[in-house]
Parts: structure tokens; sequence; C-alpha cells
């Protein structure tokens, strides 16, 4: 069965036009948890995030789907822990390492149900960009694409390795963050109106290497770190950004939006040019490639005005992963296979008090910061897996063919326990107990399903 068929026998005809809901996610890099006004920040303006929260929903247990930026993406785009998929770390350059073509996204099956779809910015779900030899965003559902293989460059100021819809745009002028909100109003404006949409935003910012627009770094003068008063900027100007496609958005009815994070922050200085890396995950334990809360507990606002009520704080976890299956029964898709993440549609407009998951939250990555590889959420519990992993591996390395061996052969030897809603700093792990070995047993379980699955590259 060729692509186009297979899709057609996953999407069922959608929702009456009129009331199936337009979609933007707009998906930050490396924003911490605690960067946000809204997030506790008290030093970091982000006036019109901060806004975009009190007339939404605010998730204070909002999880990426991966710690690490690829994998991210993959889990976003396809509602499955990105294992699964095959996107095991972040992808180099070259690397044969790619979103597959079996793969379905939410793109790829609301197109099939008459949207009109984009996606400006970020990619990074394949080694071979703009290149015959792997899958591209058009490959994956978005009719229209402006977009790079990972960061602007040589750049995120007067950046030239965007690609649009297949062909290089060559030099640009300004910062990648504006580039970007630009091209978005851009389609919104030239877009068949006649359609739905589903608009996919995926800043730079603020992955290293910075760049910032002086009239945002110096809002902060008066630090003292280096790096911290650009780092600081760079979070501002994303606002500054989010606020004006925003009101290009509000122009548009029956609009649902994310704002979200593909991960934690980076760590200052675990790499030569993290200089500027001052992003927080507080009060979270640890930070970007980790399986603690910090790693992957990000920012997650959404509004869905007249739908969802405003001014809204949940606690309910949810993750990037419900994006897919939430589209879909809003929009009358339907998707028939494995998911991992939930629908959170009726949690959502009010007709369920929580999210039904057919199994807990759980992620996986076996290139981690610390030792867990392995991670569960089950309401007010967490689990985390420990392997036993060879001496002297040094994390954030990116995917290679040769970590097949070591992904394949992961098996759990211990674990840790935590009360996350008392214990949200991951300080006190019970040492036993029911509870451990009913969730460790149910992990070992996820995970080796999780192994059995992946693609094998």
């Amino acid at each position: 069965m060729n692509r186009r068929a297979f899709l057609n026998t996953l999407a069922l005809s959608a929702a009456p036009r009129g009331m199936r809901p337009n979609y933007v996610v707009f998906l930050c890099d490396d924003l911490g948890y605690g960067d946000l006004g809204c997030q506790g920040n008290a030093t970091i303006r982000t006036q019109n995030i901060d806004a975009f929260a009190r007339t939404g929903v605010r998730f204070t247990d909002f999880y990426a789907a991966a710690p690490v930026c690829s994998a991210s993406r993959a889990g976003l785009l396809t509602g499955r822990t990105p294992n699964r998929c095959g996107v095991y770390d972040w992808i180099p350059a070259d690397n044969p390492m790619h979103l597959r073509k079996e793969e379905v996204t939410f793109a790829s099956l609301l197109r099939s149900n008459g949207y009109a779809t984009a996606h400006v910015g970020k990619w990074h779900l394949n080694g071979k960009f703009n290149s015959s030899e792997q899958p591209q965003p058009g490959d994956h559902g978005f009719e229209h694409w402006f977009s790079t293989q990972n960061n602007a460059a040589p750049a995120h100021e007067n950046p030239d390795n965007f690609v649009r819809n297949g062909a290089a745009v060559g030099p640009l002028q300004g910062y990648s963050s504006t580039i970007i909100v630009e091209e978005a109003m851009r389609w919104l404006d030239q877009r068949d109106a006649s359609k739905p949409f589903c608009l996919f935003v995926c800043l730079h910012s603020p992955h290293e290497p910075i760049a910032t627009a002086e009239e945002f770094s110096g809002l902060y003068a008066t630090a003292t770190k280096r790096g911290e008063a650009l780092y600081y900027g760079n979070v501002t100007q994303l606002d500054h950004e989010f606020g004006r496609l925003m009101k290009r958005v509000d122009r548009e009815s029956n609009t649902m939006v994310w704002f979200t994070s593909d991960n934690g922050p980076e760590t200052l200085n675990r790499y030569e040019g993290a200089w500027r890396s001052h992003g927080t995950a507080s009060p979270l334990k640890s930070m970007k490639l980790s399986l603690y809360e910090g790693g992957y507990r990000v920012p997650g606002i959404v509004q869905w005005k007249g739908r969802v009520k405003a001014g809204g704080v949940s606690s309910e976890p949810v993750c990037a992963v419900d994006f897919l299956p939430t589209m879909c029964e809003l929009s009358g898709v339907f998707v028939g296979r494995k998911l991992d993440g939930a629908s959170l549609a009726a949690f959502l407009t009010g007709r369920k008090k929580q999210v039904d998951r057919h199994t807990p939250l759980h992620w996986h990555y076996f290139n981690a910061l610390d030792e867990a590889t392995s991670a569960m959420r089950d309401g007010d519990w967490k689990i985390l897996g420990i392997p036993k992993r060879p001496a002297g591996r040094k994390p954030g390395g990116g995917f290679q063919t040769g970590d097949m061996a070591l992904i394949r052969g992961l098996d759990l030897e211990r674990f840790e326990l935590y009360n996350i809603r008392e214990d949200v700093g991951e300080r006190r792990p019970l040492a036993s107990g029911a509870r451990l070995k009913t969730m460790a047993d149910q992990l070992v379980r996820l995970h080796k399903d999780v192994q059995a699955d992946g693609y094998r590259w």
C-alpha cells in the first residue's frame, strides 16, 4: 500500500467544516520551565506570553516528548514516544536517522482531511536536509515549509540556510525569530482561506548560538554574569515575536493555540558555545538531556477562545504526545495506530475532570545526562529506571549508528520512585514498597515494548 492510500485508511471524514478548529503550535527551543514571568520568573520580561496565559490555561505539569530536541519533535508530531519512531537523540547533519515516511504526523492526517498546513522554522527531523534521500517537511504533511535542518546558520542573526518548499532562500537580514514569524504571518495572509489551517511555528530561540537585538538585551544592563543579558533578552525577544504572531492569529476565529518548548534549558558551559545558556528549570531537578523533571517538564499553555476557560491553571499531567490525538478528535479524524498520547478534548472543554489515558505517560532516552534512561508518570507518582551503562560514556554527542547495540541492550536494573506532587525537586526517593514494585514492573514492560518497536538504523 502506498503512503497516500495508507493515510486514507487512517482518516475518516472530518467534522463539519464550520466546527473544525484551526491549530497553531508555537514551539520554543531550550526554553526552561522557570524562564517566564507566568512561571514565576521575576527577572525576565515576557508580557505577551504572560497575557496569553491569562486568556487560556497554563499547565503546571506539562511535558515535552523527550529531553532532547529531535526526539521531542518526533513525539510531538506523531503522538508516539519518539523511540517508537526510531528517533533516539538529536540528529547531526548528514546523519542517517530521520523521521521515516512510515510515521504519520498530525499535519499528514489534517491535510488529508482538508486542512491547509505549514511548517516554519527549525525542522531537525532528518540529517540529509532538503535531499531526496530522506523525507522533508513536505513529505510529512506540510504543504508549505520554510525550514532549517537545525540551527539558523551561520548565526541566528542574518542566516542563509533557510529552504522554502525545496528551494534555498539564500542570505536573509534580521533575527531568525523575526524571520520565522514574518513567514508565518505571510502564509496566514496568502493561504486558501476556505480551508481550516494547521500552523507549526518552531523558533530557534533561546537555543545557542544566541543572537539578541540590543533593544532586548539592553533591558538587562544590570546583569553581571557573562552572557546573562543576552539570554534574558533573547527570551524577551521571542516573547515580542510571539505577541506579533498572536495579534495576527486573533483575526482568525475558532483557533486553538499551544505555546511550549521542546525540552528543558541548556546547561551553562556544557559545551564551548553554551556560555549564554542562563535558562532555569527551577524548582525542578536537572536540565536538558535529563529524565529528571528539569529535562523535559516545560512551559505549556493552551488558548482556545470561547471553548477553553480563560485564566485557568491546571496540574493535570499533559504531554506534547497528546497534541495529535487531541487535534484528530476535535477535527473528526480517526487514527488507526498505536499512540502513546491521549486526547485532551473532553478535559479541555470541561466534559471530564481528568485526561483518560490507556497507559501512563512514559519517556526513554539512552543518552541521558543522569543515570536514568526511562521514566513513567502515573498520577502523582513518577518512577525512573536506571540501567547499567558503559563506563565513561559522555552524553550529548548525538546519535550514531553504533549506538543501536546500546539502545537495544539497555535493561533497567534499579529504580527511583517519587511522589512528584509532594516532592517536585525529586529529592526523596522511596526505597521500597508495593507501589515501587508495581510501577517498576510496568515501566520495564513499557521499556521493552518501546525497544521492540523502535527502528534499527
